[in-house]
């Protein structure tokens, strides 16, 4: 698998990453150690979870693996902080200095781990000072807890006002490397001023999401299978965003381009994905090692100019001013 590198750093990952959502909720440890050898067999090395998955029993169950099923040197291990707590208030990011250095340390603590390779604030939060919250980050890769920082589900111009902060007091010595962001053929909203912002100052763009929140396989066409994750309790408001009229219309477009290229819908959806301009590496997180396999399957695939451009045609963004 080609290994990208990460921004400007001398980080490089593979350009798909593994997704750990469902790890140890719905996702066992049968299939997550299947599901790390394979892509580890391919040359996948980016492997991305946070402190929130599974109420951290995505990390743990990621810890149990580590040697015992692929070595550790062979995997980048990226982990995010800034969940929600009771002293954000219900629903808002707890991103102060304590919150985001006590969820590194039990991290760290599940993962069985000194440091980690990348280590992301998982949300903007306007209750916490961002040079709070990007000390932080600074600190953590200062004091060897991780490698390399970055920031995740940030706006443009929050983007912006962290990279050119972080470049005047931190420096060379614990710069942000990366940004993680919702993109896909159904949510390419990034486009307007994340991704720009992103460019100019030299940041991997890790996508989260790029099959759609799985509607892009086109298993949601005729109706809600029972084994999906729209069919389940603590995942169908995820789905549900996108099962509507201008999703399908979208979705029919995939799976045309698919039956043309004798792939996979989900194929076709990553492909785009993973070869956007400024796009590191896309991360697809499966629940079983069966549909890991099919993900794995793209990596063969290139685009033709003319579907790449009949997909942009389907989705594209509205713009207005200022963006035109």
């Amino acid at each position: 698998m080609e290994q990208r590198r990460l921004g400007g750093s001398g980080l490089s990952v593979s350009r798909l990453g593994l997704g750990t959502l469902t790890w140890g909720r719905d996702t066992d440890q049968h299939d997550a150690r299947e599901q790390l050898k394979a892509f580890a067999d391919v040359g996948g090395t980016l492997v991305d979870t946070a402190a929130a998955y599974g109420g951290g029993e995505s990390e743990r169950l990621i810890g149990a693996l580590l040697d015992s099923a692929v070595a550790r040197e062979n995997l980048v291990i990226a982990t995010k902080a800034g969940s929600p707590g009771p002293a954000a208030g219900r629903g808002r990011a707890d991103v102060s200095r304590k919150a985001l250095l006590d969820q590194l340390d039990d991290s760290l603590d599940r993962l069985d781990l000194d440091y980690v390779d990348l280590w992301q604030v998982s949300a903007w939060s306007d209750g916490t000072p961002l040079e709070e919250t990007l000390g932080a980050l600074e600190h953590a890769v200062t004091s060897g807890r991780a490698r390399y920082a970055g920031i995740s589900n940030y706006a443009g111009w929050q983007t912006a006002a962290a990279a050119v902060h972080q470049r005047a007091v931190a420096g060379p010595q614990a710069p942000l490397v990366s940004t993680q962001v919702e993109y896909s053929l159904l949510e390419r909203g990034v486009e307007r001023e994340a991704l720009p912002a992103a460019t100019r100052f030299g940041l991997g763009v890790l996508a989260w999401s790029p099959l759609g929140r799985g509607v892009l396989t086109g298993k949601y066409r005729s109706g809600t299978p029972a084994d999906s994750r729209a069919a389940t309790t603590h995942f169908a408001p995820f789905v549900d965003k996108y099962l509507d009229a201008r999703s399908a219309k979208i979705v029919d477009a995939v799976c045309t381009a698919a039956d043309g290229l004798d792939a996979l819908p989900l194929e076709v959806a990553l492909t785009w994905v993973r070869d956007r301009p400024g796009v590191t590496a896309a991360i697809v997180g499966a629940r079983t090692a069966g549909q890991l396999r099919d993900v794995l399957g793209s990596d063969d695939l290139s685009l033709p100019e003319e579907i790449r451009a009949a997909l942009d045609e389907v989705s594209a963004l509205d713009l207005g001013y200022p963006e035109t």
